[in-house]
């Protein structure tokens, strides 16, 4: 690769110097020759010594360069894409880089973690207040926790590290002060950088490592799309190069954005003037095509992730227009879900030439809102809204009830060692394993104390460390298991 030779052409220019001729560790340029190549008599075992650490560190250069190659790069190749399997298409950063985790479906793959709670709640490792009023969730990469809230007449974004000291803060234009008052939307990272969407339409990119404010764009200005009644909520996707919005309006329904400059890259034809809503989209691959799969104001739909093309459509369309569950991918379905009218539904991928066809397979009463759902296995797991807000696990293959849950309330919940971890909107958390008997509580506690039905904010699990969050306050349990 041209990016590694050119690393190797700098780094054979250089050498270490001594902490006695510079007085810290650094580098300077050789003095032996103008190129840097040392001279033919130096020591042989120096030599050596250094040609080792070289080759060390330009493999791992090569390994970080190849890993981000094949992220920006698998577009290109329909071949390449042609031969991996059907499945959502995971985030290359390390934690949790992205609202839902690195598939952006609730699901983490972690081990080891407490089977049961004690009566009072795992044990509390910290809490910070200052959040402002807020839903989004937290997302966690390498050392450091990026969260918003709104503050006062501004959106802030907020950097913690692991034990809720604040690194630092940034601002992302005004608050949103209309119904329902609050940050919507969770940050994304990529490649040491931060984007966040506000809920009038700033979607900014930062530094991450500084909170320095890098570009920004509105991206109701540029497609000139109109606000939603309730304020724009969308977590961003970011594939490989570019950055997904979906401002929805008569210019287009979904854009694609450079994520080194927020430059258009595509665009997506209209479903006439219709808005978006409030869901975020989610990245798979099916029979050899990467699809974005997202929800407007009307429909549920899909589109092509390499030029935007639409794929397919589905009504999807209650009178308040709010769409606000993530569709569900997996074993060739789809499931899009709204309060008031159609409910769940999911359909049945297939091709046809080079066409992708949608049939629906099963309808359920089952009206997910804010919580989304979460696929395991054959099992999807998700709770009601208007109709019954208990939990239930439903067959993927059929839509039958399997299960019903009464111990909580609709919410938002993840997947993790074999168990769900529930916060629902009365601000109880708990752990429920699944198995052939039903749905079995193993712990639980309550969380927020005052008379409350708006903790939406979803659940975050990474390395042993459950993270909860209502409107000011961010929460670290620690559920990992000592004894295994």
């Amino acid at each position: 690769m041209k990016t590694l030779a050119l690393n190797a052409i700098a780094l054979n220019a250089m050498e270490p110097c001594s902490r006695k001729e510079s007085g810290s560790p650094g580098w300077r340029r050789s003095e032996q020759h103008p190129s840097g190549i040392p001279n033919r008599d130096q020591p042989q075992h120096a030599l050596s010594r250094r040609v080792f650490a070289w080759s060390w560190v330009l493999v791992m250069f090569a390994a970080s360069g190849e890993r981000w190659l094949q992220a920006d790069q698998r577009n290109a190749d329909p071949d390449v894409a042609a031969a991996q399997s059907d499945g959502l298409i995971a985030s290359p950063e390390p934690g949790w880089p992205q609202w839902r985790g690195p598939r952006r479906d609730g699901v983490s793959f972690e081990t080891g973690l407490l089977p049961v709670w004690p009566n009072d709640g795992p044990r509390l490792l910290w809490k910070t207040d200052g959040l402002g009023k807020g839903w989004s969730a937290p997302i966690i990469v390498k050392e450091r926790i990026y969260i918003t809230g709104d503050v006062g007449d501004d959106l802030f974004v907020f950097a913690y590290d692991l034990n809720g000291e604040l690194v630092w803060q940034a601002k992302n234009g005004a608050a949103w002060q209309g119904a329902f008052p609050g940050a919507r939307a969770s940050c994304a990272y990529s490649q040491g950088r931060l984007y966040h969407l506000n809920a009038h339409g700033r979607l900014a990119c930062w530094n991450a490592a500084d909170g320095r404010e890098l570009w920004t764009v509105n991206v109701l200005e540029r497609f000139e799309a109109p606000n939603i009644t309730w304020a724009l909520s969308e977590c961003l996707l970011i594939d490989g190069p570019r950055l997904i919005v979906t401002p929805g309006g008569p210019e287009t329904l979904l854009a694609a954005l450079d994520k080194q400059t927020g430059r258009t890259l595509w665009t997506s034809d209209p479903l006439g003037d219709e808005r978006t809503s409030y869901s975020s989209p989610i990245l798979f691959r099916y029979a050899g095509r990467r699809v974005i799969a997202n929800c407007s104001a009307g429909h549920g739909f899909a589109v092509d992730a390499d030029d935007g093309k639409l794929l397919w459509k589905v009504p999807l369309r209650n009178r308040f227009e709010t769409n606000v569950t993530t569709p569900v991918f997996g074993a060739g379905r789809v499931f899009y879900v709204t309060p008031y009218a159609e409910e769940g539904r999911a359909y049945r991928l297939d091709t046809d030439g080079d066409r992708i066809t949608v049939v629906q397979a099963w309808q359920s009463p089952l009206d997910t809102v804010t919580g989304g759902g979460v696929l395991v296995g054959d099992t999807l797991f998700a709770a009601g809204y208007r109709q019954n807000k208990n939990w239930f696990a439903v067959d993927w293959a059929t839509g039958r009830h399997k299960h019903e849950l009464t111990e909580f309330t609709t919410g938002a919940a993840i997947f993790a060692d074999g168990r769900l971890y529930i916060f629902d909107e009365r601000g109880a958390a708990g752990i429920v394993q699944s198995g052939e008997g039903g749905l079995q509580v193993t712990g639980k506690f309550q969380l927020i104390i005052d008379r409350v039905r708006d903790a939406w904010t979803h659940p975050v699990l990474l390395d042993g460390r459950l993270y909860l969050r209502y409107h000011d306050s961010l929460w670290c349990f620690d559920v990992k298991d000592a004894t295994r």
